[in-house]
């Protein structure tokens, strides 16, 4: 059996555990994917976070992706990445670089095990700040900087490509040269905060064979995860164009989601009540939750092609993202919404409902440093729907102890 077709029955533990810890950030991040702001007072206490740490090492998980929301601004965050290295649980966490001061990145510099992804949208300032914020861009600089100053080792520069930055793939690249850290591209999903947005900053179909070209010539020095291999369908029909990467949906097959409160999604990118398969307070914790989840169980069943079967793409591509179809309202049988081929325009222009708002921890009001995108797009009105949260602070900070 091909490796890849053993992680699409699914595997014992997940290879890669995404975690949001908090839901608290000091940034409004236009495309914020968990439309982060506010602190959910029932995120996991300290002790609560130590105990799935705790069952993640007896899982043999891998290494765990925290992040948020900003989860440096947890006054016990530096103490759970301890916690975890020294039990066999390595971290990457992604940060937008606000609490990584010298000091701190000379701590890291000395830690085993722990691997940091800095956050940056545009390779200028102008790019970056109108989609993450007045200050930003400095901001990750001054993160980077400070990492390479420390001695700190291939630091990870993480990059959502946009219609505003795909101009500017090779700057990236520059960035991450200076500094001695690996360029990351990720896709732009059409989910949390990034739905208002989703049709102004997703790629337009010459830039995406524009980032497919880059990816060939680039592929072995830059990291892309499972982002791209719906671009695959541009290369020869016999799937010899696929790119590096998991070139398939990892979805509660590979990968998943905890998010603050302990509730366990299929994938970090579909944080909604379709997509959630228990939470890992209730007994069995989230060995149960992995191993028994019907959801889980669902998409680990050998799947059909659905409408994307009479493809000659498909199996290169197939059928694209899960969590682009269902935030654009595409079946998700069907195709992927950014379809090379351009099976996807034709889908957008047919019938489809758009889902509901699944959470939506936003700040009341934008800030003034709020990006320009976030004041000016549309705000899904959300008054048929219960608030997920009853008393999100509007501080990021609010709630928590001092240290």
């Amino acid at each position: 059996m091909k490796l890849v077709e053993n992680f699409e029955l699914g595997l014992d533990a997940p290879i890669c555990l995404t975690w949001e810890l908090t839901y608290a950030c000091n940034l409004e991040c236009a495309h914020c994917l968990s439309s982060s702001g506010r602190r959910d007072p029932r995120e996991l206490s300290t002790e609560q976070c130590e105990a799935v740490i705790d069952e993640l090492q007896r899982m043999q998980v891998f290494y765990v992706n925290i992040g948020g929301g900003e989860p440096t601004v947890r006054p016990d965050f530096w103490h759970l990445v301890e916690y975890a290295v020294a039990h066999d649980v390595g971290v990457k966490f992604s940060t937008n670089g606000v609490r990584l001061t010298p000091e701190r990145a000379r701590w890291l510099a000395g830690s085993d095990y722990v691997d940091v992804q800095i956050s940056l949208d545009g390779a200028t300032a102008e790019v970056n700040d109108r989609v993450r914020g007045t200050g930003s861009y400095d901001t990750a600089i001054t993160a980077l900087r400070n990492l390479h100053d420390a001695g700190f080792r291939d630091a990870k520069l993480s990059v959502v490509c946009t219609r505003e930055n795909i101009g500017q793939l090779d700057d990236f690249k520059a960035i991450a040269d200076r500094f001695g850290a690996t360029l990351r591209l990720t896709r732009l999903r059409p989910s949390g905060r990034g739905a208002d947005v989703w049709d102004e900053l997703h790629p337009l179909p010459e830039q995406q064979r524009e980032l497919y070209e880059w990816l060939l010539a680039h592929g072995d020095g830059v990291l892309t995860g499972d982002s791209f291999f719906h671009l695959a369908a541009f290369g020869p029909e016999d799937g010899s164009g696929a790119l590096p990467g998991l070139n398939l949906c990892g979805a509660g097959r590979v990968v998943c989601l905890i998010d603050p409160i302990g509730d366990v999604y299929a994938c970090p990118f579909a944080i909604h009540d379709q997509f959630l398969a228990g939470n890992l307070l209730a007994d069995g914790g989230f060995d149960r939750v992995w191993k028994t989840s019907a959801l889980f169980q669902e998409l680990r069943e050998p799947q059909t092609g659905g409408a994307c079967s009479g493809c000659a793409h498909y199996d290169s591509c197939r059928g694209g993202c899960m969590a682009a179809k269902f935030f654009t309202g595409l079946p998700l049988d069907g195709p992927d919404p950014e379809c090379v081929q351009g099976y996807g325009e034709s889908a957008l222009a047919g019938e489809r409902t758009i889902p509901a708002v699944g959470q939506d921890h936003s700040r009341s009001a934008p800030s003034r440093n709020a990006p320009v995108l976030l004041t000016l797009s549309r705000r899904r009105p959300d008054s048929d729907l219960a608030p997920p949260v009853s008393a999100c602070a509007e501080s990021p900070l609010a709630g928590f102890a001092p240290n």
